[in-house]
């Protein structure tokens, strides 16, 4: 696009401009100039209704004014600032000269760049459009001029954004540029490298310690890298280049981003749910608050998005947090408390330049960066001091045991001497005492032969009635069919079953079935067992024929007792009456015993008479590892 001039208007307003601005000479000897924008000639299009040919009319000249009490507070959003920069061309000049501006995350810049034959010519940038159209692949926007002929040149550009927008524009030439450029790349990357760095050593402690606190600091300063590369420009050259709408949106996820881990690890880190219970629940509050104001922001109103002053309330409270922890004796918060006094001072700096009461300085301009660096650095030795600490106090506690101790050994050997002490004297009493009960003895020992005598006609005797007893008990219970009332003399409650159920389940040990771990603790109900590892959770009657019945587990005893065992058939109805169980019940569960049975059979496994509890255990399935099994509650 080319926008044409007639030359005599482009002489005329020379004229005019010497008047408002007079035109920078360009020298060798001067590498770099710096206009400030109270030092630009400048015109703000509230309407956004000019054109170019409007602006260098001949009646308009006069509009353009230097506005000497410009600050940044100043800019007008979504309004157009036509900027009029005249400069005195040098021929003889041995370098090539650019014009920059310095803020990258201006919405629209369009120059209007002169030609010798009175014509402009119109180059667009912004961060609004593809990175790949800029005529040199920087960060910032740079334009290159002519120095061809000795003359004026004015230069016009129109700048526009959503938000504020720095109007510097600086003239260097491509020795001064290429020279600042480099430096200004290589504390990019060594800011961004720490970052890259400090994330993988917290990653890597995060796995040696396995304290999940480092992985919400590896977020939080991810955050932050995400955070500054939306500010600088870096994002957008490197990351999405071919994406400037998301120039609108990154600078608002990430500072979400950066907030909302920076309140996670406070609480983490600080511990306050046990130091700070009140402001605890403050952080709970503002999480919470910061997350719904984020969502209206990026759904209903994304032009809020990159408003900052907000975040001084979260930043605050974590500050406010952190030295309430440490006043509160809490010693890993002191490194805590450095980290944020310094990123606090960062933001006043930044803060300051913003509102021009410091001067635009390199330090400045990057002292929200270098904060962000010291931050990060103090942050990670409060994490170490935080570990040093605790291993401090583990030591101490150690040592504390083994004096403890000593001191139980040494009261030990006292007792242990008192106590010999007194077992001696009383060995004399016994000595007196033994010769007495010697010559008892004596005259007892008659007396127990003819006792044993008795009690081994006895002893005989009680064990052919118990063999018989017992002989009787198995019969009817393994060859005969024992009644109901009978069979509850062996099993009479539910506790008997259990007891019985734990005996033959885990007689050779526990093995979990998910993972295949042997240790347990004891489970949510009685008789249950859950694995140490991963933590599931095995009922007394899991993967046994009387899982998950509905009816007393007694009477479910008895009838796979009369399936299995008795040689007395009963109907559905009679077992129905005498267990008083429904007769479907009755017939899904000796149905489930059969199927077993025929399961057994088909295995090839012939089941014995004095076994048949052989029946009640499942085959179990084979052991896998970190697997819910869909028939049992994993509690």
């Amino acid at each position: 696009m080319r926008a044409s001039a007639v030359f005599i208007f482009g002489i005329f307003w020379i004229g005019q401009a010497v008047f408002a601005q007079q035109p920078f000479l360009v020298d060798d000897a001067v590498d770099e100039r710096n206009f400030m924008p109270n030092e630009l000639s400048f015109y703000v299009d509230s309407a956004n209704s000019l054109t170019f040919a409007d602006i260098t009319s001949t009646g308009f000249s006069e509009r353009f004014q230097i506005h000497q009490g410009y600050q940044n507070i100043n800019f007008k959003t979504n309004t157009s600032y036509w900027i009029r920069l005249p400069i005195q061309h040098t021929s003889h000049s041995r370098k090539v000269w650019l014009l920059e501006f310095y803020d990258q995350s201006i919405d629209h810049i369009e120059a209007f760049i002169p030609e010798y034959d009175g014509s402009y010519r119109v180059v667009s940038v912004g961060d609004q459009h593809p990175f790949t159209n800029r005529s040199f692949r920087h960060k910032n926007f740079e334009f290159q001029l002519d120095m061809s002929r000795d003359t004026v040149m004015v230069y016009y550009f129109r700048v526009q954004s959503h938000e504020f927008a720095d109007l510097r524009i600086a003239l260097r030439s491509v020795n001064r540029f290429v020279y600042y450029a480099l430096n200004e790349y290589f504390l990019f990357g060594t800011f961004y490298g720490m970052i890259l760095i400090i994330s993988l050593y917290n990653f890597l402690m995060y796995i040696a310690i396995r304290e999940i606190k480092n992985i919400y600091y590896t977020c939080y300063i991810l955050s932050v890298a995400g955070y500054a590369m939306s500010l600088d420009g870096i994002g957008f050259q490197y990351l999405w280049p071919n994406h400037p709408e998301w120039n609108n949106y990154a600078v608002g996820v990430f500072l979400y981003l950066l907030i909302l881990w920076a309140l996670v690890f406070t609480r983490k880190f600080l511990s306050t749910k046990a130091n700070a219970p009140l402001l605890d629940k403050l952080l709970k509050w503002m999480i919470i608050a910061r997350t719904a104001i984020f969502a209206v922001e990026l759904f209903f109103f994304p032009q809020f998005l990159t408003y900052r002053n907000l975040e001084i309330i979260p930043l605050s409270l974590i500050f406010y947090t952190a030295i309430t922890v440490w006043r509160g004796g809490y010693k890993p918060a002191r490194f805590f408390v450095i980290a944020y006094g310094i990123l606090f001072a960062g933001f006043f700096l930044r803060m300051m330049v913003y509102f021009n009461a410091l001067p635009f300085t390199t330090l400045s301009h990057y002292s929200l960066h270098f904060s962000f660096v010291l931050e990060m650095l103090f942050l990670t030795f409060a994490l170490g001091d935080r570990i040093r600490i605790l291993k401090d106090m583990r030591d101490r506690a150690l040592r504390r045991i083994i004096h403890q101790h000593e001191l139980n050994m040494q009261l030990k050997d006292k007792v242990n001497r008192e106590l010999e002490q007194k077992v001696s004297a009383r060995t004399l009493e016994l000595d007196k005492k033994n010769q007495e009960l010697e010559e008892s003895n004596k005259k007892l020992v008659e007396q127990a032969d003819k006792i044993n005598k008795i009690n081994s006609m006895l002893d005989l005797d009680n064990w052919k009635l118990k063999s018989s007893i017992k002989e009787v008990l198995n019969e009817r219970l393994q060859e005969k069919t024992m009644d109901y009332e009978q069979f509850r003399t062996l099993y009479p409650d539910t506790l008997s079953c259990h007891r019985f159920l734990e005996q033959l389940k885990w007689e050779r040990g526990f093995q979990c079935r998910k993972c295949g771990n042997e240790k347990y603790f004891n489970g949510s109900q009685k008789f249950a067992r859950r694995c140490t590892r991963c933590g599931y959770n095995e009922s007394i009657t899991a993967y046994t024929i009387f899982h998950s019945i509905k009816f007393p587990i007694e009477k479910a005893f008895y009838m796979a007792y009369l399936t299995v065992i008795g040689r007395k058939q009963h109907t559905l109805e009679e077992l129905s009456d005498k267990l008083d169980v429904g007769v479907n019940t009755v017939w899904s569960f000796r149905n489930k015993v059969q199927q077993r049975l025929v399961e057994l059979e088909n295995r090839g496994k012939k089941l014995t008479g004095s076994r048949w509890e052989e029946v009640i255990l499942e085959v179990p399935p084979t052991v896998t590892k970190q697997k819910t099994d869909p028939e049992h509650v994993f509690r």
